[in-house]
C-alpha cells in the first residue's frame, strides 16, 4: 500500500530532507570547540512551559505534509522538556551545529512516548512513521559520494533550494523492529534508522540514551566520520494516521570515558 502522502519525500532525503531547509539558510551555525569534553546543545529545561521555544531551534514543515506536528514546552515532574504531539501530522525541530564526533562521539538524550505508532515498519514506505525520533546530520564531502548520489542530492538541492546533508543517522522509536535492529530508510540509502527503542512496554515512562554516533556513522557509512552539521528531533504520523506525544530533554555530546 502506497503511503497516504506520497510526493512528501519523492524528490529528497525522506523526512530527513525538510528539517535541513533552513538549516544553513535560516539561521546561523553554532561552533562547537573540538576541544571540548562535553558539547551541549541549546536546551530546553531553562525555559518556561508554553509555546516559546528556544531561539536556536527552527520549526521545520513539509511542503507536501498539510498538517504540521505541535511543538511546545511542558513541565514534566519539575523539569522543563519539548513535547511534540503528531496527529495525522509530519514535521521536526532542527538545530544546525557543528561538531567533531571523533572529539566527542557520545549522545546522550532522554525521551518519552505516549504510545508506539501502529503500522510503523522501516522496510515499507508506508510504514515510515514513527513514535519519535533523533537526526544526527552530517557533512559527507561530495567526493565521497557516487555519481548517482550526486546527481540526487543536486536534484533535491535545487528543488528545496537549501544545502541537504549527505548522509544522516535517525534513531527511533519503532514499532515492527526489535532495538537494536537498523536499516535503511525506505526511501533512501543516505538515511541510516537504527531503532533505539520499540513498542509499547517502555511507553509513558522515560528511557535514558546514550549513543556513540561516531560508532554508528562507521558502520553505515565507513571512514572517515565527518563533522555534525545539525540535529533534529520529530515524530510523524502522517502516513499511518495515528497520534502519538513525544517529550525530549536536553542533549548533548561528550567525550568517551
Amino acid at each position: 500500500m502506497e503511503p497516504r502522502n506520497p510526493g512528501r519525500r519523492r524528490a529528497a532525503l525522506a523526512l530527513l530532507t525538510t528539517p535541513l531547509i533552513g538549516v544553513v539558510g535560516g539561521f546561523s551555525v553554532l561552533l562547537a570547540r573540538a576541544d571540548f569534553r562535553r558539547v551541549v546543545l541549546p536546551g530546553f529545561s531553562g525555559g518556561l512551559p508554553g509555546n516559546h521555544l528556544p531561539k536556536e531551534w527552527l520549526h521545520q514543515t513539509l511542503p507536501s505534509v498539510e498538517r504540521p506536528n505541535r511543538f511546545d514546552l511542558l513541565a514534566d515532574d519539575g523539569i522543563t522538556v519539548l513535547r511534540v504531539i503528531s496527529d495525522h501530522s509530519a514535521s521536526s525541530l532542527a538545530i544546525a551545529q557543528r561538531i567533531d564526533p571523533t572529539a566527542t562521539p557520545l549522545l546522550r538524550w532522554r525521551w518519552w512516548v505516549s504510545n508506539a505508532v501502529a503500522g510503523s515498519d522501516l522496510r515499507r514506505k508506508a510504514g515510515d512513521d514513527y513514535a519519535a525520533r533523533v537526526y544526527v546530520l552530517f557533512d559527507l564531502p561530495a567526493e565521497r559520494l557516487s555519481v548517482s548520489d550526486r546527481m540526487r542530492i543536486a536534484a533535491a538541492r535545487l528543488l528545496y533550494g537549501a544545502e541537504l546533508p549527505a548522509a544522516a543517522l535517525c534513531y527511533v522509536w519503532g514499532t515492527a523492529q526489535a532495538a537494536g535492529e537498523s536499516g535503511w530508510n525506505a526511501y533512501s540509502d543516505r538515511l541510516r534508522m537504527i531503532v533505539v527503542d520499540s513498542g509499547n512496554a517502555h511507553a509513558g515512562q522515560w528511557q535514558a540514551v546514550v549513543r556513540d554516533v561516531a560508532a554508528d556513522f562507521r558502520a553505515a557509512f565507513g571512514d572517515p566520520v565527518p563533522a555534525i552539521s545539525g540535529v533534529a528531533l520529530a515524530a510523524d504520523t502522517d502516513n499511518t494516521g495515528g497520534r502519538v506525544e513525544a517529550r525530549f530533554s536536553d542533549l548533548w555530546f561528550e567525550a568517551r570515558p
